[in-house]
């Protein structure tokens, strides 16, 4: 071997090994923060709010039955309840250790006993949610817009899979698609799964599970099933992509003169991401169109990698399991 075949063998020895060991470095900042969490007192912006102050807070943002969102102060957001899961913040601390995409800072994750209610402290970001400003940008802000979110989104697929389909520390997804109301039997959907074979059988699972759904259509899906969702990696997905989901900074969009200007976008609510199939994201946007009264499904055109084939056989079951 001539001296210069020896060196490109040597090169391309070191790009891979290179390539090896970035994936496993970002592999082993994969694994969940232990609960509960606390960031370290150097990173507050003030000393953390009590219960107390919680739970009074007259700020409130969102309320459910067992989970609500309130502010607290000029720094924090804080979600609690029965039914808030702590493998949200985890989720988004993870992603703020491995990638660039804006999430909020996570503050606290913890449980408190006496009430079995789950507590995310995290930033309060400065914006306004995007489904609010939308109707009011021009073409050229949407493109900036729409450029940012893309960039974040193809940074996101970059983390490595696990090997399969499910959630951070390879637990059960928690997409409400695989939620039958029995804790106990929804368990058995969710996941993970070793194969899109057995996520597309825990879809039928679930078909057959609902009440007054064709056994007859459930067998059409598990025919067809195997040709057209098939052949999809596990890639990280946010799960939720809508625009109440994503925040942006006023400031920035007011500077911009140009579809190239960079605009500050932070992506809220990961309490569903994990490693779906790789046409999930598409989908599930779609799908959250609704009646599609403006032109944001053109925008998401944009944004993600079509799936049209895969969107139109999501969309037919999603809306039989939710009719």
């Amino acid at each position: 071997m001539s001296l210069i075949n020896l060196s490109v063998a040597v090169l391309a020895t070191y790009k891979r090994l290179d390539s090896l060991f970035s994936t496993l470095s970002c592999l082993s900042n994969m694994n969940s923060a232990p609960l509960p969490y606390y960031a370290q007192a150097e990173t507050l912006p003030r000393e953390l709010p009590t219960k107390a102050e919680i739970e009074s807070s007259q700020d409130v943002l969102c309320e459910q039955s067992a989970r609500k969102v309130v502010g607290v102060g000029a720094h924090f957001i804080v979600k609690y309840g029965l039914q808030i899961d702590l493998a949200e913040g985890q989720n988004m601390l993870m992603i703020k250790k491995t990638t660039s995409v804006s999430v909020p800072y996570i503050y606290a994750l913890f449980k408190d006993h006496v009430s079995n209610q789950n507590y995310i402290i995290m930033e309060r970001i400065a914006g306004v949610t995007l489904d609010r400003v939308w109707a009011s940008l021009n073409q050229t802000q949407k493109e900036a817009v729409s450029t940012k979110i893309k960039a974040s989104l193809d940074e996101l697929r970059k983390i490595p899979s696990p090997g399969e389909y499910c959630s951070l520390d390879k637990r059960p997804l928690l997409d409400s698609i695989f939620w039958t109301g029995d804790p106990a039997e929804s368990l058995g959907l969710e996941g993970p799964f070793e194969t899109e074979a057995g996520l597309n059988n825990a879809l039928i699972r679930k078909y057959l599970s609902s009440n007054g759904l064709p056994k007859g259509k459930a067998e059409f899906y598990k025919r067809a099933f195997p040709s057209v969702l098939c052949g999809h990696p596990p890639v990280f997905t946010h799960g939720d992509l809508q625009r109440k989901n994503i925040m942006v900074l006023l400031d920035s969009i007011d500077r911009i003169e140009e579809a190239k200007d960079v605009v500050r976008v932070t992506f809220i609510d990961w309490e569903i991401s994990g490693w779906y199939p790789s046409y999930w994201e598409y989908a599930r946007a779609m799908f959250a169109c609704g009646h599609f009264t403006d032109d944001w499904s053109y925008w998401v055109d944009k944004i993600l990698d079509r799936y049209l084939n895969e969107w139109a056989w999501m969309q037919m079951i999603i809306l039989e399991l939710w009719s």
